[in-house]
């Protein structure tokens, strides 16, 4: 019989403020070189669960836990602070929140000397997960520089420079491209195979994995297990389909924006137009300047050129930076804006309804995300950029993001969309923007760009899978 690395018996987790568990009667066995899966609804528990196993939690945190939990064959209350660490590695939803040092090297280093691992031994590990993540090249690079996907996988080097028995990853594929996420799954396979690793992930994007998981264990929406089966591959979510925009012309104008930063030109001169209620998708490989390029239109970064642009709103890929208040009723209410009426049509088809009053910074990741999109929505900008919104969300929120996008640019509203999603971007953008190395490749009709594989893998981007999309349903 295989090790057991985590056992739960009958165990339950409720936060002091909550009244009621996040986590209620949880029992399963996950066994040393398992990969296994969490799934379930945004906000049902899947990452404090996560910190659960790896100690996080209630170490870390006014928690309450209740029934069995075991780690490696002991209880978990037995593990001293930290000690759990040296065997079990963590690769957080939020990269930022985990790095401690500014430069990637540093950062390994750091968490090596933790380890106490000799200076001679912390200088072979280092040189190998950087080979071994494709990362070499970025060994002195300041971190807070790169993108959210080159951080992502920074973080995951850090967790594997430790030589853990089991690896925990929330979310790992949510800011990567796609070609990225692919090499990274096959890469993990491959790594499992030499290693005997024990893999545990928190995933929306099953159809991603491919056959890589073991096991899917289900949460449903009130913390409870719904389902330990053996993983078969997901289809992706299917998008209705959608009569592409016809604007009555110009909303948003760029002529020549450029982008400097520390005498380093990060984006060159770059020109486009978005017409009033077109849906355009910025797409390309991490890093190659897509969020740099939203920053800009939005004033955050310094910019030369033109920009035409009235009313823009924002959604960043943090999106805990736009919070102002203290209960997500009155995020979303912030700007005075939107009518009582249209707060609570927003507040319930975002699901946001059950977590009114609960703090913005203290709901899940894809939680917060559905947050400040309806803050923006409630705003009723003009123009909306969001960055990474497909990110944490379920396929009941990817479809009601989709109908909301819908309906707004049918009211005249403008998205640019930062996506690695191709399946959502096929459904929605009437235009790609493909961006690579800081230059603007072109403008395309979406309905052109799925069939040109070549532009695409240039890009690392991968055609939408089969069959997207659903006929619509008859009124």
């Amino acid at each position: 019989m295989s090790e057991s690395i985590f056992a739960l018996d009958r165990m339950s987790f409720r936060f002091p403020d909550d009244g009621g568990n996040t986590l209620t009667d949880l029992s399963f066995e996950i066994k040393r070189g398992e990969r296994v899966v969490l799934s379930g609804p945004s906000g049902c528990g899947k990452s404090t669960l996560l910190f659960l196993l790896n100690r996080l939690y209630p170490a870390n945190c006014d928690g309450f836990v209740s029934g069995g939990l075991s780690l490696f064959g002991r209880p978990s209350e037995d593990w001293h602070p930290g000690e759990i660490n040296r065997l079990v590695a963590t690769v957080f939803q939020d990269p930022d929140s985990q790095f401690c040092m500014p430069t990637v090297e540093e950062e390994l280093a750091f968490t090596l000397e933790n380890l106490h691992v000799s200076r001679a031994e912390m200088e072979r590990r280092i040189t190998d997960v950087l080979e071994l993540t494709g990362l070499s090249g970025f060994r002195h690079s300041v971190i807070q520089n790169l993108s959210g996907g080159q951080k992502q996988r920074i973080a995951t080097a850090c967790a594997l420079v430790m030589e853990p028995d089991a690896l925990l990853l929330d979310e790992p594929l949510a800011h990567l491209d796609p070609l990225t996420a692919e090499e990274l799954v096959r890469w993990l396979d491959h790594l499992q195979k030499q290693t005997g690793l024990t893999v545990v992930a928190v995933e929306h994007r099953l159809d991603l994995w491919h056959r890589f998981f073991d096991r899917e264990l289900q949460l449903g929406p009130d913390g409870r297990l719904t389902g330990d089966r053996p993983f078969s591959p997901k289809p992706p979510v299917r998008f209705p389909e959608r009569p592409p925009a016809a604007g009555p012309g110009p909303v948003l104008g760029v002529d020549g924006l450029s982008v400097t930063i520390k005498d380093k030109q990060i984006l060159a001169p770059l020109s486009f137009g978005l017409d009033q209620g077109e849906v355009a998708v910025i797409a390309g490989p991490n890093g190659s300047g897509k969020s740099t390029l939203a920053k800009a239109l939005c004033g955050i970064y310094k910019s030369s050129g033109a920009i035409k642009a009235p009313g823009v709103g924002y959604v960043p890929q943090s999106p805990e930076f736009l919070f102002l208040t203290e209960s997500v009723r009155d995020e979303l209410a912030f700007s005075g804006i939107a009518s009582a009426e249209r707060i609570d049509d927003l507040m319930e088809r975002l699901r946001l309804d059950e977590i009114a009053d609960a703090h913005p910074f203290s709901v899940s990741h894809g939680q917060k995300r559905r947050v400040a999109i309806g803050a923006m929505l409630a705003d009723n900008r003009p123009v909306i950029i969001m960055d990474e919104p497909t990110s944490g969300q379920d396929a009941a929120a990817l479809l009601e993001l989709f109908g909301l996008i819908d309906e707004r640019r049918r009211e005249g509203v403008t998205f640019l969309i930062i996506t690695h999603d191709m399946e959502f971007a096929a459904a929605i953008a009437d235009s790609v923007l493909l961006i690579k190395d800081g230059r603007l490749t072109g403008k395309f009709k979406a309905a052109d760009i799925w069939a040109d594989s070549a532009l695409l893998a240039d890009h690392h981007l991968i055609p939408p899978k089969g069959a997207t999309r659903l006929e619509p349903a008859l009124a």
